[in-house]
């Protein structure tokens, strides 16, 4: 086994992939962790909804939170879009910023994983 990373961060989904013996060859040219991240790819909206997500938290005190939906609404407006479609795409974002320690995820008002939130979350600045 190589001295490879455990763990790496994917840049379109947020989440964390684990190393895998099969990529110990190319691990550094693995991109996407899986079809529907390869099909995306970082797209504009991406770091628009970073932004609404960004913007969303400033306009609240330090110590609140919102939920993903506030932002995919704000994006909304901008890309003209229905911003029910940009739930998923804004999560991403939102596991994106949290793992570059921007933001925090929570669910029942405690600090969680970022890749491990399932169901509904809360966004707060850290």
């Amino acid at each position: 086994m190589s001295d490879k990373p455990a763990q790496k961060l994917w840049p379109v989904c947020g989440r964390y992939f684990s190393w895998r013996r099969k990529w110990d060859r190319d691990w550094d040219e693995v991109i996407y962790c899986s079809k529907r991240c390869r099909r995306r790819r970082n797209r504009p909206l991406d770091r628009c909804l970073e932004e609404a997500i960004l913007q969303a938290l400033a306009k609240r005190d330090r110590d609140t939170s919102i939920c993903p939906s506030e932002a995919a609404r704000l994006a909304a407006d901008d890309c003209e879009q229905p911003w029910r479609e940009l739930m998923s795409p804004c999560r991403d974002a939102a596991r994106r910023l949290a793992a570059r320690g921007t933001i925090e995820i929570l669910q029942g008002g405690h600090p969680i994983d970022a890749h491990l939130a399932k169901g509904p979350i809360r966004l707060r600045l850290k």
